[in-house]
């Protein structure tokens, strides 16, 4: 799935109808794509995670908060950026949201400008975050399509060790190692050592390998 204005959405989270329509209708006004609902739970309920876009929450609402929504935010699999607005806010409220990862703070009323950029802002950084999950799963993909010992190899070759010490490691000669090396770069769709180790860093392998 790609990700742009076309496909992004602003999900608005407000207990006041006459507060999700008007934000609704704003944004809409401006070409963005818009879903609002009158709390977090019917939010949760429709979100999918394959969505892309970023939330408008009230922190004040009947049942669940905007505060205590935020929270559980992951336990849902969302990673959607989260501009909180209210009407009633306060110092420790801001930092309260902004310390549980609130992209910003606004506080109603507020310039209608002012709430647009700072959705459009949010949005580029989920387009972003969009783009690292995706690629991060491309590279997952190929090295799940390596072999058990491409496997090893390239973790040796990361780890800086040359053909022929890969080989005396794994037991095999140099020139079986070179066929592996080959094609596991080829699999990984790589052409240099640096590209290699940046693959490494997408797995997550560097903290398990020892480059001292």
């Amino acid at each position: 799935m790609t990700s742009n204005n076309d496909t992004q959405t602003v999900f608005v989270i407000d207990d006041d109808a006459d507060v999700r329509d008007s934000l609704q209708w704003l944004l809409e006004s401006v070409g963005l794509q818009v879903q609002a609902f009158e709390d977090a739970l019917a939010f949760f309920d429709a979100f999918d995670e394959r969505q892309s876009g970023c939330i408008v929450m009230d922190v004040r609402m009947p049942g669940l908060s905007g505060i205590n929504a935020q929270k559980k935010l992951p336990e849902h699999n969302i990673e959607l950026p989260v501009i909180m607005i209210s009407a009633h806010g306060n110092v420790d409220m801001a930092v309260r949201a902004l310390t549980q990862g609130a992209l910003t703070f606004i506080e109603k009323p507020f310039d209608d400008q002012v709430l647009i950029d700072h959705v459009h802002n949010a949005l580029e950084k989920d387009r972003a975050r969009f783009a690292r999950r995706n690629s991060q799963a491309r590279i997952r993909e190929r090295y799940d399509s390596l072999t058990r010992r491409e496997r090893q190899v390239l973790e040796l070759i990361v780890k800086g060790f040359s053909n022929q010490e890969a080989a005396d490691e794994l037991g095999i000669n140099r020139k079986t190692v070179e066929g592996h090396r080959a094609n596991m770069m080829a699999k990984m769709k790589v052409d240099s050592f640096a590209e290699l180790v940046q693959v490494a860093i997408g797995l997550g392998q560097v903290k398990t390998l020892d480059f001292g």
